[in-house]
């Protein structure tokens, strides 16, 4: 989690974009609003365990699980 720092792009196993870093909290990445998806999920901010953090490439944050598969585990705040 160390490595994880601001603006990185969180993507999925399959490489497909799932969110951008805000910052590092606790055991968790808080993703930016901008993030946040359409209609009720719009305006909060999601958070993604480190459990499912599988790499860090560069500038990216390789998740262990698809991005479509990541999106339903992410928990909103």
């Amino acid at each position: 989690m160390q490595n994880i720092s601001e603006h990185m792009e969180v993507i999925g196993a399959d490489g497909v974009h799932v969110g951008t870093v805000d910052r590092v909290e606790g055991n968790r990445i808080k993703l930016t609003k901008k993030d946040s998806g359409e209609g009720s999920h719009k305006g909060h901010h999601h958070f993604i365990d480190k459990g499912l953090v599988a790499d860090v490439e560069g500038n990216k944050v390789r998740l262990s699980a698809k991005a479509a598969v990541a999106v339903t585990m992410e928990e909103e705040k």
